[in-house]
């Protein structure tokens, strides 16, 4: 029987407990804008505390946002969850890492922002999930998140020598998963050098319960074991050394980072990243004058990215093991019953991009309980997306999916913000942004240059490809972002902050010049794990987003117990859909697949999201035995295509989390109650698959004396088996090169299992 929340049920349960407990930390900040007011907008920060505490639980620093309220993750890599702000992910979100905008460059979005940060090296977050200021918005229209690293520490006045570091190492034991940290600082007063660096990896993990077998992915009379998820291994490997130079207010500050991902496997994914390494710079200067703050950015970065078969999508069907095209050693998947087995070639794929960035921003004390913030944004990026020959129609040449993309943003924006009157503060906000994107001239693997010529061509390559390079490919969007926002403070117990506004999204490289409607090619260009094919569109729109919220916050004067609950309602216009297109015609389908994974073409359509934001806590009980609180939280959001009148794709059901907390010394202690309705208002045209309620129980504790802690508890006590309902398409083994196998090694209808029992434990030292 699936599990049901009962939406009153738990709204109660949310309101008379408790978001999960906002740790704040204080940072070694360098400069200090004394006598500031207040900013209208009020950001839920996740602070190093909060961050420390996940470190022996999770590699994924999107999974450091789970208890932020209105945040989901949708299913991916093992360190690469995509966060969605009530119900927009992906390029919706504008996130930056120490003020730099990364993009995901790959067709399969493996290398999102956040999966390039440890989280050990985080030192603090902030979601923007309801009214985004236009001041760290842009070119995006469901919210912001805004990581950072370290902050550099400096030896105070007549210390001397500052030298300090920590080691640390953790162990999940469902996937074997297992890594270690470290990090050094060595300072005076005005110079600072740091170190940090992290390594993980894992295997397959395994599902809950006795789950084995499954006839919806297994072939024909066979049967198919999924006591271990499919392509849900990892490893990875990041370093980033700063240096930072200080001279009264002014501090200046390069930062250095590298990542190498040799491999992250993909459930929800035809393909496997088996290769990502980025490289990047930020220089950064920041300046406190007496008329306020100075703030100037230049960043680069390098990414390489590949993708292939990994060794579970490398077997097609059998037992016995093989060799590939490429001379890749098979590892044959788990079939059983049939004793011949076919090793799948391989499909390289390869992505490389460099972006360019500058900021500068200034903060400006205008007298009056005032403060204006002007900035400005410069943003180049290229990309270069091919496909080599490898046989099997996949040949003779090499597939062009972009050829020479670039994608330009030039931003300027003006911010104001006033303190009205003891009870009121006011934001207001404008952002302008010239976004620019171009791509060269392609060609399919049965031709060798462009131009080409013709109207046929295998799987109609050359039709496509001529159809594409003989379109105006250079486009350019002028959007307007406007922003307003309130907070009014009846009382010691109460603040009240709402607003509207307007954000506006152009169009990534992906979703405009991707060409081929071959069903073998345009599988492989897919972001969001549904199993289905994209094809681009060169006529896209900008996504124009109308939004209106409030937070309506009661809290104890003292805030040892609070409650917030936050309604929102978003329209989308030329919101980036997709509708089901047949390849033989290159045109929309005349009716709707069903029960398939099916090809579709993006497409401009109107959206409506609306939901609801709970969260609160309180104090139980303070006695000899330590300190009981209760901590809660629950959301519900609906998306809705106005257009069709069907369901937006990969929206999270409603769901909660209840925690009850103990603190005694150095002890803090916690049991999780997770509850998932099930998910059965699902996209029709994309043929999402329902997914049924479920709840899990987490046990943590740590220690911490002096400056050793210690981590320990297990996830999903009680093994349940269920399906991750923003987890996409089980694609993770098998012939997943094929849209829909005739064999049946790949079925349509089976969504992504979850993650069962889990011990973890984690060590940090300081020193």
């Amino acid at each position: 029987m699936g599990y049901r929340i009962r939406p009153l049920t738990a709204a109660l349960a949310v309101v008379f407990s408790a978001p999960v407990a906002y740790a704040q930390t204080t940072l070694n900040e360098v400069v200090v804008n004394a006598g500031r007011i207040p900013e209208t907008s009020t950001p839920r920060q996740i602070g190093s505390a909060e961050i420390a505490a996940k470190h022996a639980v999770t590699r994924d620093t999107a999974a450091l946002l789970q208890d932020v309220p209105g945040v989901s993750l949708y299913g991916a890599g093992g360190i690469s969850s995509l966060p969605a702000i009530h119900g927009l992910a992906g390029d919706r979100l504008r996130i930056t890492v120490d003020g730099m905008d990364f993009i995901a460059s790959c067709p399969n979005h493996m290398n999102p922002p956040l999966s390039y940060l440890d989280p050990t090296n985080v030192s603090k977050i902030k979601v923007y999930a309801g009214i985004t200021p236009v001041s760290v918005g842009g070119d995006s229209i469901g919210g912001s998140i805004v990581a950072e690293t370290r902050a550099p520490e400096f030896a105070a006045p007549g210390q001397g020598l500052l030298a300090k570091g920590e080691i640390g190492s953790f162990y999940r034991s469902n996937n074997n998963a297992l890594g270690g940290n470290v990090g050094a600082t060595l300072a005076t007063e005005s110079f600072s050098v740091s170190y940090t660096g992290a390594h993980s990896q894992a295997d397959n993990y395994k599902a809950g319960g006795n789950f084995k077998t499954t006839t919806a992915t297994g072939r024909p009379g066979h049967t198919l074991a999924l006591d271990k998820v499919g392509s849900t291994a990892y490893e990875s490997q990041t370093h980033t050394l700063g240096f930072a130079l200080r001279g009264g207010n002014h501090l200046v500050e390069a930062k250095f980072g590298y990542q190498d991902v040799p491999k992250q496997l993909y459930p929800n994914q035809r393909m496997d990243m088996l290769g990502n390494e980025q490289k990047r710079a930020n220089l950064r200067y920041l300046g406190q004058f007496d008329w306020g703050m100075l703030e100037a950015r230049a960043y680069y970065e390098d990414v390489e990215h590949f993708m292939d078969f990994g060794a579970d999508k490398r077997f097609w069907y059998g037992s016995n093991s093989g060799t590939g095209a490429t001379g890749t050693a098979c590892t044959p998947i788990r079939f059983t019953g049939d004793p011949s087995g076919t090793c799948a070639a391989g499909m390289p794929m390869y992505s490389t991009s460099k972006t360019t960035g500058l900021n500068l921003k200034a903060e400006i004390d205008i007298g009056a309980n005032s403060i204006l913030r002007l900035g400005t944004l410069y943003q180049h990026y290229t990309l270069n997306d091919w496909w080599g020959a490898s046989g099997g129609g996949m040949g003779p040449n090499t597939f062009q999916n972009i050829n020479n993309g670039k994608r330009d943003r030039l931003g300027v924006f003006g911010e104001w913000d006033k303190q009205l009157a003891p009870q009121w503060m006011a934001q207001m906000g404008m952002r302008y942004e010239r976004v620019s994107s171009d791509s060269g001239m392609v060609h399919g693997y049965d031709q060798a240059i462009a131009p080409i010529t013709g109207t046929g061509g295998s799987m109609n390559q050359t039709r496509d490809a001529v159809a594409f390079n003989t379109s105006e490919r250079s486009k350019s969007d002028n959007n307007v972002d406007l922003t307003t926002l309130a907070r009014y403070t009846p009382s010691n117990m109460l603040d009240i902050e709402f607003g509207v506004a307007r954000k506006v999204r152009s169009p990534n490289l992906y979703e405009r010049y991707t060409w081929s409607s071959a069903a073998m090619m345009a599988a492989m260009n897919n972001f969001v794990g549904d199993g289905n094919g994209y094809i681009g569109d060169v006529n896209l729109k900008s996504e124009k987003a109308y939004t209106a919220s409030a937070t309506f916050d009661l809290h104890a004067a003292d805030r040892h117990w609070e409650v917030k609950a936050t309604p929102f309602l978003t329209h989308v216009d030329d919101y980036i859909n997709a509708v089901q297109w047949s390849g033989a015609t290159n045109t929309a389908s005349a009716a709707n697949a069903t029960n398939q994974f099916v090809v579709l073409k993006y497409v401009n359509q109107s959206a409506r999201l609306y939901g609801l934001d709970l969260s609160g806590r309180m104090p139980l009980a303070k006695s000899a035995f330590g300190d009981f609180k209760l901590t809660g939280l629950l959301n519900y959001t609906r998306g809705e295509n106005r257009d069709t009148g069907g369901n937006l794709y990969n929206i999270m059901p409603l769901n909660a989390k209840l925690a009850l907390t103990h603190q005694f010394g150095g002890w803090n202690n916690a049991i999780e109650v997770i509850g998932v309705s099930g998910k059965h208002k699902t996209s029709q045209v994309r043929n999402e698959i329902e997914t049924s309620g479920y709840s899990l129980t987490n046990l943590r504790a740590s220690y911490t004396w002096n400056k050793v802690r210690v981590d320990f508890g297990v996830e999903n006590l009680f093994d349940k088996f269920y399906y991750l309902p923003l987890g996409g398409a089980y694609t993770g083994q098998g012939r997943t090169m094929s849209l829909n196998p005739t064999d049946g090694t790949m079925s349509w209808g089976t969504a992504v299992p979850g993650m069962g029992r889990s011990f973890y434990a984690g060590l940090n030292l300081k020193f």
